[in-house]
């Protein structure tokens, strides 16, 4: 049966109190509904229609990457209603799979599950979770026989209902004929007066059918957001179980609690992770890879035996074996370190290749530079780069020594083996195993005074 993937996001969110539609609030740098249409992508589903309604325009934006059809709810008149403007999109032959948009996490695994239930015999299968405490769900009705008769809202339930600890998650499957014939026959006669989807489990019973339901693994994969509340309580809570997850391949985190995970983390073994790093995009960490307390690393590739140390930024970066990064390094876009690289405090690069062996030590600028092997660079330096209009490339040779606070004027060539005196702004090539230094005469004034304080 082919299948058809209907996600709702169609909802205000005024309670977010903010100009950007709740569906699209970010979860671990990601919009709530990217969370739910990547899940659904890895179903394999062969069309995916999301109900769009308030900012449609920005959710039909942030979705305009992916392989998704939009239809627009313009009167917000329940659940029922935004799934009916899907109908055109549901074939008879079709199972149909509904999600919510800020419904972020429920596991690809459990929606399989749901799926599994539904054949010709078995129309309908449901999604529900048992809460302690379960205010503000819909709650499953069960006959003697424990077969589920209907779901009935907290706002139409009565007292006895409200007992009932199952409740709905919203998430449904069906067959696409008996789901067309159900949703027409949707009432309003409600206390909201909108048209519930939740009214569909009542008719399948009525129609002589067994409704099924499943259960996810934890209440995790159910939960909603409808506030900044409630989407940073998940979003700790979604990075305690990415912590989880870690410690369980095997890597230390030396305070689960301080750790977040916004993107596609790759591990190797006998990781250590401190405090308040900040792993964003796709990073990969080979083996036996330190990176110390408050680091920020983005989209970055990190070979084995490697650590980063405290305060470090590293953005679209691929660093070798065995380096030393930091304290307090700055590695932007395009830096390629060779192994053993040594990057030190207060340095920053950017599209720089530095060669194996290569040091830059202390309170150093390298952009727009290749590097060779076993180079040193003393504190202070610059590549200066920037015309004011045009990058420049540096190109320094393999054993280079170049001394503290030195200018490399670019486009400028210092070859193999040179020496660089420190002090120097180097505007030509400097040649092969040579000193090469620019300063001014030195000069002692005997009669000056020094200021004094008035």
């Amino acid at each position: 049966m082919p299948l058809k993937v209907i996600i709702l996001a169609a909802g205000k969110g005024t309670r977010m109190r903010s100009s950007l539609p709740k569906v699209l609030q970010p979860l671990a740098l990601k919009p709530l509904i990217r969370h739910v249409v990547d899940t659904a992508s890895a179903l394999a589903c062969d069309e995916m229609i999301t109900v769009v309604g308030h900012g449609a325009d920005q959710v039909m934006s942030a979705l305009s990457d992916v392989s998704v059809s939009f239809v627009e709810q313009h009167q917000q008149l329940g659940t029922g209603h935004a799934v009916q403007q899907a109908l055109p999109h549901i074939a008879d032959e079709d199972r149909v799979l509904i999600l919510y948009g800020d419904v972020p996490l429920t596991r690809a695994e459990t929606l399989q599950d749901l799926l599994s239930l539904v054949d010709e015999r078995h129309p309908l299968a449901l999604l529900t979770i048992d809460l302690e405490d379960a205010t503000g769900y819909g709650r499953i009705l069960r006959d003697v026989h424990h077969s589920v008769q209907a779901i009935v809202e907290e706002k139409d339930a009565t007292a006895s209902q409200k007992t009932i600890q199952e409740a709905n998650t919203g998430i449904l499957a069906a067959s696409g004929r008996h789901l067309r014939d159900w949703l027409s026959r949707l009432s309003n006669t409600n206390a909201q007066g909108e048209y519930y989807l939740t009214d569909i489990i009542a008719m399948c019973v009525a129609d002589g059918f067994n409704v099924h339901t499943t259960q996810p693994m934890s209440a995790l994969e159910v939960l909603g957001v409808n506030d900044k509340a409630q989407l940073q309580g998940l979003e700790r809570q979604y990075q305690r179980a990415l912590a989880d997850a870690l410690m369980a391949q095997g890597v230390t985190l030396l305070d689960a609690s301080r750790v977040d995970i916004r993107g596609n983390l790759q591990v190797g073994q006998d990781v250590q992770i401190d405090a308040n790093v900040v792993l964003e995009g796709d990073v990969r960490l080979g083996n036996r890879v330190v990176i110390e307390s408050n680091c920020v690393i983005k989209d970055a590739v990190i070979a084995d035996n490697t650590v980063i140390h405290a305060f470090s930024h590293l953005e679209a970066v691929t660093i070798g074996q065995a380096c030393q990064i930091g304290p307090y390094a700055r590695l932007r876009p395009g830096t390629e370190l060779a192994n053993r690289v040594k990057i030190g405090n207060f340095v920053e690069t950017k599209k720089a290749r530095i060669g194996e062996d290569s040091k830059v030590n202390h309170l150093s600028y390298v952009g727009d530079t290749l590097m060779g092997q076993k180079v040193n660079i003393g504190a202070g330096t610059i590549t200066c780069n920037y015309d004011g209009v045009n990058k420049h490339q540096t190109v320094i040779g393999n054993e280079v020594f170049v001394g503290s606070d030195t200018q490399l004027i670019a486009p400028v060539t210092v070859h193999d083996g040179a020496t660089i005196g420190a002090g120097s702004t180097i505007t030509k090539d400097a040649p092969a195993q040579t000193l090469t230094l620019s300063r001014a005469k030195q000069h002692s004034f005997q009669d000056w005074q020094r200021p004094v304080k008035k």
